[in-house]
């Protein structure tokens, strides 16, 4: 891309969901935008609990920013970790060479929020990454391989008891998934481990699932993740975590050496000291019109952006991100023309949630939909939603695979970075 610095300068960091859909809004506008992130791809982190379930592949989740960017015409990536920000001088620091914006926008997401739960952020498995989904899996998979050859009864159950911390979205769909790798590839894989041995347990402080969905969703999620054999904890709050077991808050302990962090997210911790003002979960407060206050270059989009409407903060998904990118993007184009920019108002899409084969929970315009239709709907959306072609048609053989042959072909431990409790097995040991 020739760059002309007669044109404004954009930088947007982050390429996520929020960053994406900037910087493709921007491409229809003369500036010049610089993309920047720390990978070379672009996660669809709505199927990232699939790549951790070994039901799809990391690359298939997975797109090259430099494939998605190139025919936007007006936009060139960066692969570059981020330091800092000098507001003052309009300059983003980076470990490499800096980079000065006349136009910022921040999409960096956000990361797991573990509360100040004593040994949460050591021994829990988030869910936020790649990286994260695919430790994981490795990790998943490795307790069946140690299992399969421990002899000592209450060994085996320890390494066979999956904790999910959280009954939100990405808990109640890791758990389902999990239950089905369980009852049908692990089944075949390890026939001398008997079905009673294994536990998918989901823990959930309040009284149900799905808090943002009404009742009947609720009730149906949970009757369908009962159905699975998922044992499903409410009122239970985790007071600490170890590498053989989780203590609740009532004094009980849970043995096992997997517990799965869906329960919060917050903010970047290191954007407080950028000089950024931050809000609850470590937000960047923004203005109506997603600026930042006394820094009307500055934009913060998607989870990082501090937004309230109607009195809440809006919800951390991908929607939200979507179409906050869209109006960033728009509002700078304004501020070039020097007209006013305009404030953001969330058109919620709705929401929905899969459990397992042929169940799914989903809220539409009003109109709640459970069972077959809302999983076929579900499979739809997030197939459409999917980057490039190809990982479409991946996605789509693998799900068939899984869905007539209860076979899940990603059943593969790659190379995993040690971590506390996952044992002395490694791929190919």
């Amino acid at each position: 891309m020739e760059t002309s610095r007669k044109r404004p300068r954009v930088v947007v960091v982050g390429a996520g969901f929020g960053g994406l859909w900037t910087a493709k809004r921007l491409a229809r506008y003369p500036v010049d935008v610089i993309l920047v992130d720390r990978n070379n791809y672009h996660t669809f982190l709505p199927l990232l609990y699939q790549v951790a379930a070994a039901e799809v592949g990391p690359e298939e989740i997975s797109s090259p920013i430099r494939t998605i960017v190139r025919d936007f015409g007006n936009t060139e990536f960066t692969m570059a970790d981020i330091t800092g920000i000098d507001l003052k001088a309009k300059v983003v620091l980076t470990r490499g060479k800096d980079i000065h914006y006349d136009f910022l926008v921040l999409a960096i997401g956000s990361v797991s929020n573990f509360f100040g739960i004593p040994g949460a952020e050591e021994h829990a498995f988030p869910l936020k990454t790649m990286d994260d989904g695919i430790d994981l899996r490795n990790h998943i998979l490795s307790r069946f391989e140690l299992a399969y050859k421990e002899t000592d009864l209450e060994e085996r159950r320890r390494m066979l008891t999956f904790t999910i911390v959280g009954g939100g979205p990405t808990g109640v769909e890791y758990a389902g998934a999990l239950a089905e790798l369980i009852r049908g590839p692990v089944s075949k894989d390890y026939p001398g481990l008997g079905r009673r041995e294994v536990r998918v347990v989901l823990v959930e402080a309040q009284d149900h699932v799905l808090g943002m969905m009404p009742e009947a969703l609720r009730a149906y999620a949970l009757r369908r993740l009962r159905s699975m054999g998922v044992e499903v904890l409410f009122g239970t709050s985790v007071r600490s975590i170890a590498e053989r077991g989780v203590m609740f808050h009532d004094g009980t302990v849970l043995p096992t050496e997997t517990v799965v962090w869906t329960s919060g997210v917050q903010g970047e911790p290191r954007l407080g000291s950028w000089g950024l003002p931050q809000t609850a979960g470590g937000r960047i407060a923004v203005l109506p019109t997603l600026q930042v206050a006394g820094h009307p270059e500055v934009y913060v989009v998607g989870d990082l952006a501090g937004f309230e409407e109607d009195g809440r903060f809006l919800p951390q998904v991908a929607p939200v991100a979507n179409q906050q990118g869209a109006a960033a993007a728009d509002n700078i184009e304004r501020q070039v023309r020097g007209v006013a920019p305009m404030p953001f108002r969330y058109r919620d899409p709705g929401i929905m949630v899969t459990i397992g084969k042929n169940a799914a929970v989903a809220r539409l315009a009003g109109i709640s939909f459970t069972g077959f239709a809302a999983w076929l709907l579900w499979l739809f959306v997030h197939l459409m939603n999917l980057i490039g072609f190809r990982n479409r048609i991946v996605v789509l053989i693998d799900w068939g695979m899984d869905y007539f042959f209860a076979d899940r072909s990603a059943r593969l431990m790659l190379s995993c970075r040690k971590r506390p409790g996952t044992g002395n097995l490694k791929p190919g040991s």
